[in-house]
């Protein structure tokens, strides 16, 4: 799915034509949130000129109040009208992905779109032409109530796979892909999720950037649509307990021109040794990529055995449970599955943090353990010792710190980001240790 490269003048043409009245340019925090202004098309000249300015001290993890005009430049690239209008006379709002640049109009070090596009400016100089991906994002519906707030109440019954009348958002789903449709992504699957009130919407995959994009754009697509419909639609990791959480399996491969890079029909696993080393490379920088992959509280309550989420640092070819799978398919489609990641994550940085670590296992020739392909939730402690498997950090105050152990990754994020990043998600630790649960109510009130 190759973006089309617009021009000024095309998006001018565009915006006349198809009764467009505001342009809608968002960007990415550090935390992956994502930010927005709203411009009417009478600006639009000033934003293709990249003279948009923005209070940058505002913003999580930006600048500070004594440095804080910055620019947002426009990827034209990105440009998309929301399938919707915005009033009854039919105008439209069209959007715009921006990156972040200072006052001085140079680059902005906090802009997580930049920092992955450093990185695949890395992979271009090792010899590789692409760093493609395909994502799987889960997601939760619960009921809204009368006053339009969200409820804890899901929306339906159904498992994986089902159909109504168990599966009660299927109508949601069907517009969900069809919006998606309209405004250009090719939707490859969409069904119900193995959890009651979840559900999966796959999309093809997509050069890394674009992927990142396409992630920020169907949440905002997803969420939208859902309260159109009365529903509340949250990708928060693990909203009920109990029962699966929400992933975002991440596919991933490098490619050298049209040459699948990680393709070698002469292994017996159909893998290339750039493939084995790039395992290794996730593999050894697993537990600290972890924290921006999974980078919330609630992200390790998901991470726990017993509900198909990895929380070991293996790989396999035949097996699921383990953190990287290898899906059957070969020749252009051979590829690594990272399981481990779920819809909180920041894409870009997220992105950048796993190419990096793919990157040095390739350049320093690091070699993966042998493939698992037994169920780990049913091996022993000694089993997994001596078959090399470690744990993925239980807590994100155990992730955090195994992040500011490596400079591989930090580096690969640049330290602004990784300062901020580390900065709030320990204050974020902290308030949670601070909250006294219902659980430890339940457990020590009466026994104490």
């Amino acid at each position: 799915m190759a973006r089309k490269s617009f021009t000024k003048e095309e998006i001018n043409q565009i915006v006349i034509d198809e009764n467009v009245e505001f342009i809608r340019v968002t960007f990415t925090d550090v935390l992956g949130a994502i930010k927005n202004v709203e411009v009417p098309t009478s600006q639009l000249d000033k934003l293709l000129n990249n003279n948009l300015m923005f209070d940058g001290s505002s913003i999580e993890g930006f600048v500070r109040i004594n440095e804080s005009d910055m620019y947002l430049y426009p990827d034209l690239s990105t440009f998309m009208i929301f399938p919707w209008a915005t009033d009854s006379r039919g105008g439209k709002v069209a959007r715009l992905i921006a990156d972040v640049y200072t006052s001085d109009r140079e680059p902005f070090e906090g802009d997580p779109r930049q920092a992955l596009r450093k990185v695949l400016n890395e992979a271009k100089a090792a010899g590789f032409s692409a760093f493609n991906v395909g994502t799987e994002p889960e997601f939760f519906l619960f009921k809204l109530d009368a006053n339009g707030k969200p409820t804890t109440e899901l929306n339906d019954k159904g498992g994986y796979f089902d159909l109504a009348p168990h599966d009660m958002g299927e109508n949601v789903r069907r517009e969900i892909v069809l919006t998606l449709e309209k405004m250009g992504f090719e939707i490859e699957a969409a069904h119900h999720e193995v959890a009651e009130g979840q559900h999966e919407v796959d999309f093809k995959y997509a050069s890394a950037l674009e992927a990142a994009d396409n992630i920020q754009t169907f949440k905002l697509v997803v969420k939208t649509i859902a309260r159109k419909n009365g529903y509340y639609a949250t990708f928060m990791p693990k909203p009920v307990a109990g029962i699966n959480g929400s992933g975002m399996h991440t596919n991933m491969s490098l490619f050298r021109g049209a040459e699948n890079a990680f393709e070698d029909t002469s292994d017996e696993m159909g893998l290339s040794k750039t493939a084995y080393n790039f395992l290794g490379g996730l593999l050894a920088h697993a537990t600290a990529f972890t924290a921006l992959a999974n980078p919330t509280v609630n992200s390790y309550k998901r991470l726990t055995p017993g509900f198909e989420a990895p929380v070991y640092v293996a790989w396999s070819a035949s097996n699921r449970s383990p953190m990287v799978r290898v899906p059957a398919s070969r020749g252009k489609s051979t590829r690594l599955e990272l399981r481990s990641v779920d819809p909180t994550a920041n894409p870009y940085t997220t992105l950048a943090a796993i190419l990096a670590a793919g990157l040095d296992g390739i350049k320093n020739e690091l070699e993966p353990l042998a493939s698992v392909d037994k169920n780990i939730y049913l091996m022993d402690e000694t089993e997994r010792t001596k078959a090399g498997i470690t744990d993925l950090p239980d807590t994100l105050l155990a992730a955090i710190r195994e992040l500011t152990n490596d400079s591989t990754i930090t580096a690969a994020i640049g330290s602004h980001i990784a300062d901020k990043f580390i900065e709030a998600k320990k204050i974020e630790y902290t308030s949670y240790r601070q909250f006294v649960s219902q659980w430890e109510t339940d457990a020590y009130f009466e026994n104490y």
